[in-house]
C-alpha cells in the first residue's frame, strides 16, 4: 500500500481530508487491524520481550519525517554525558544484507549504506554509540545488551510492539501536524490520535502550525555546520560555497529542509526525492558548475556519486529545557548507570567512552 504513497497523495493527506475521502472504508478496515494488534501484545496472545536495562523508544505516529532522528542522536549524546553506555536499534529501513548473512547487523561509519539504511549508518557515525540493524528489534536490543549497553534507544520503533519499553516519546512534525487527521490510507496517520494519550511524552518539532495537545514539549532542529561529502567541515558562515546551489534532499519532509536552507538565506533550486531514496550519479549530476548541498541523511548514501563541490548540513536537536528536566527524572528513577567496565566490540565507542 505505501509504494504508490507519492507526491498527490501527501499533499491531500496533510491538506483537504476530503479529497481522499473515497479511502476510508480501508481506514476502517486498517485501523481494526491495527487495534486487533495492540490487543493481541497487550493481553499476551503475542509475546513481548523486555529487555534487563531501560528502553527509550522514539517514533511518530505519521508517515514522514518529524525530525525523530536526531533527537535519537541527542539523546545518546545527553544519555552518554551522564554515564550510561547507550545503543541504538534500529529497522534499518532501505538496507539488505547479502546473501548468506544474518541478522542482527552491527553499524559502523565504514558500513555500507546498502546494507544499513541511511539512517542507522548516520546515526553511526554522529554518535560513535553502538547501532544495531534487525527487522527484530528484541534481537537487536538482546545484542546490545550483551555487548555491555545498560539503555536503549528505538528509533523509530513506536509500533513495534514486541519489544518492551519504559519510556515513549513521540516527535510531531509543527508545520504540518496530523494532517488530515485520519489513518492510512485516507490519511498519514499510523496510529489514531488517541494513541497520544498513551505515550510519556509529545515534542513538536517547530513553531507548530496546529493547536497542539496539552502538556507538549518543544525542540527544535538547528544547523550547526556544513561538511563537505567526505572532507572537511565548515561554519555555517560565511558559505563555503557560491550561490545559488542545487538541494538535494531524499527525506521523508523535503520542504523542511528547503525552508532551512531559505532561512539561512541561501538560494536554492530545490530537487525532492522520496524517503530513502537509492542515489545514483545522474541523481545528482547537473552539469552547471553550482554547488550541491544535501541533508546528513543524504550524505551517506552519495559519497563516491557527487561531485567534489557537494556539501552536507549537519543539524542537532535542541530539545527545551522543561522536557530535559523531565527527562532528567524519568531517567533518575531508573538509577544510577551501570558501574560495570563492559567490553564494547564497537572501537568508536570504546574510544568516546575512554573520553579519547
Amino acid at each position: 500500500m505505501i509504494a504508490w504513497l507519492g507526491t498527490h497523495w501527501q499533499e491531500a493527506a496533510y491538506g483537504e481530508a476530503s479529497r481522499l475521502a473515497w479511502l476510508r472504508p480501508l481506514e476502517a478496515l486498517y485501523r481494526r487491524g491495527m487495534s486487533r494488534r495492540a490487543h493481541a501484545y497487550a493481553c499476551g496472545d503475542k509475546p513481548v520481550w523486555r529487555a534487563p536495562v531501560p528502553v527509550i523508544v522514539v517514533g511518530n505516529i505519521t508517515l514522514g519525517g518529524t525530525g525523530k532522528s536526531p533527537l535519537v542522536a541527542w539523546l545518546a549524546e545527553w544519555l552518554a554525558a551522564g554515564g550510561w553506555h547507550p545503543g541504538i536499534l534500529s529497522r534499518g529501513y532501505g538496507g539488505k544484507l547479502p546473501k548468506g548473512h544474518a541478522y542482527p547487523l552491527w553499524v559502523t561509519a565504514e558500513t555500507p549504506v546498502s546494507e544499513s539504511g541511511d539512517e542507522p549508518r548516520m546515526l553511526a557515525e554522529q554518535t560513535g554509540v553502538p547501532v544495531m540493524v534487525d527487522p527484530d528489534r528484541s534481537r537487536a536490543a538482546r545484542r546490545l545488551v550483551d555487548a555491555g549497553c545498560d539503555i536503549l534507544i528505538s528509533d523509530d520503533g513506536l509500533q513495534h510492539l514486541a519489544l518492551a519499553r519504559d519510556l515513549e516519546l513521540v516527535v510531531v512534525d509543527g508545520k504540518r501536524g496530523f494532517g488530515n487527521g485520519h489513518c492510512l490510507p485516507a490519511g498519514p496517520l499510523r496510529e489514531p490520535l488517541e494513541r497520544l494519550r498513551s505515550v510519556d511524552a509529545v515534542l513538536v518539532n517547530g513553531e507548530p502550525a496546529f493547536v497542539p495537545p496539552v502538556g507538549v514539549h518543544g525542540m527544535r532542529l538547528s544547523p550547526s555546520g556544513w561538511r563537505r561529502l567526505g572532507g572537511e567541515r565548515e561554519p555555517l558562515a560565511p558559505l563555503p560555497f557560491q550561490t545559488p546551489v542545487h538541494a538535494v534532499a531524499g527525506i521523508g519532509n523535503p520542504s523542511r529542509f528547503f525552508a532551512t536552507l531559505a532561512g539561512l538565506g541561501i538560494e536554492a533550486i530545490p530537487h525532492a526525492f522520496a524517503d530513502h531514496h537509492d542515489f545514483g550519479v545522474e541523481d545528482l549530476a547537473f552539469g552547471d558548475g553550482h554547488a550541491l548541498v544535501m541533508t546528513a541523511k543524504d550524505a551517506v548514501k552519495c559519497r563516491g556519486l557527487a561531485p567534489f563541490d557537494s556539501w552536507a548540513l549537519d543539524v542537532v536537536a535542541e530539545p527545551d529545557d522543561a522536557f530535559v528536566a523531565w527527562l532528567e527524572q524519568r531517567v533518575a528513577a531508573w538509577g544510577s548507570p551501570s558501574c560495570r567496565s563492559p567490553s564494547f566490540e564497537s572501537p568508536s565507542f570504546e574510544s568516546r567512552s575512554r573520553g579519547t
